[in-house]
């Protein structure tokens, strides 16, 4: 069949137009595949999972902003990688989704007062460590009847679930502790005032972080435990070692640089914590 030259043309003409469709994406069509990739030439924005409860971690204010120790990394490996406040997507990530998150590509980066663990580990990867915290338990101030982790023995004591605090009391510390596992720590912090709790346990980055709210002054005590090591690392998607690689470099850069001494005084200052040195860098070595 022949095929006149208006339409040889007007053929060539439409193969072009979809060839460069395909390749360019339209003009109005966000590049979500290269957000917060590690080599993509177009970064429009990255996006971060991070606490929304954790005051002095990560905590999203009434007026919808963002502030914590969590969100000055996140901010900070972010700029290193090339994307400034403004192309950053924060992302509540509560603990029992984190691993969720990153395996569904939801978020780049999960940076969230994550421990690093060898369960978490087979399903992600780590940057860092970039924090070291210890597990703690807080309680009322007038309360003295707990010292020690296994006073918790008949008490009932909140945590969130997914986080290896709980795991730790029930399993190695204090087997007959009354456990709740909330979704969040601010409903522990709730039960805690109103004596439906006995104790919180978590982090003391974070616990010290709740104590220190102008709100919550004189209401509760840190009993100054040190139950555990919880070394917080950056998760991300397992496998992408140039990823990891440059997140390591940031955060290596921001203890360089005093970046992260400020965050810590800036963020932790105010409840008189004594935070531990950074901790050198292990993943990915």
């Amino acid at each position: 069949m022949k095929i006149s030259k208006v339409g040889a043309a007007a053929a060539v003409a439409v193969a072009l137009a979809l060839t460069a469709t395909a390749c360019g994406g339209g003009s109005g069509e966000k590049a979500s595949g290269d957000a917060g990739s590690s080599g993509g030439a177009k970064k429009d924005k990255i996006v971060i999972g991070i606490k929304f409860d954790q005051p002095g971690v990560g905590l999203k204010t009434p007026d919808g902003k963002f502030t914590g120790f969590d969100v000055d990394v996140a901010t900070y490996v972010a700029k290193e990688l090339g994307y400034q406040p403004d192309q950053i997507e924060f992302k509540q990530a509560i603990s029992a989704e984190r691993e969720n998150l990153i395996s569904n590509g939801d978020v780049k980066l999960v940076v969230a007062s994550y421990s690093i663990n060898d369960k978490r580990k087979q399903r992600v990867d780590f940057a860092g460590p970039y924090f070291l915290a210890h597990q703690d338990l807080l309680v009322r101030t007038d309360d003295s009847s707990i010292t020690k982790p296994e006073d918790l023995n008949k008490k009932k004591l909140c945590s969130v679930a997914g986080s290896t605090s709980a795991q730790n009391i029930k399993e190695k510390l204090a087997p007959e502790a009354d456990l709740k596992q909330a979704a969040g720590y601010s409903e522990c912090l709730t039960g805690l005032e109103s004596k439906s709790m006995d104790a919180l346990t978590t982090d003391n980055s974070i616990l010290a972080g709740y104590a220190a709210q102008e709100k919550n002054k004189g209401k509760f005590k840190l009993v100054g435990l040190s139950m555990s090591n919880e070394n917080y690392g950056i998760g991300l998607k397992k496998g992408d070692k140039d990823l990891q690689t440059k997140v390591n470099a940031a955060l290596k850069k921001m203890v360089s640089d005093g970046a992260w001494e400020a965050a810590v005084k800036k963020n932790f200052g105010p409840a008189d914590y004594k935070n531990e040195p950074a901790p050198q860098i292990t993943e990915g070595s």
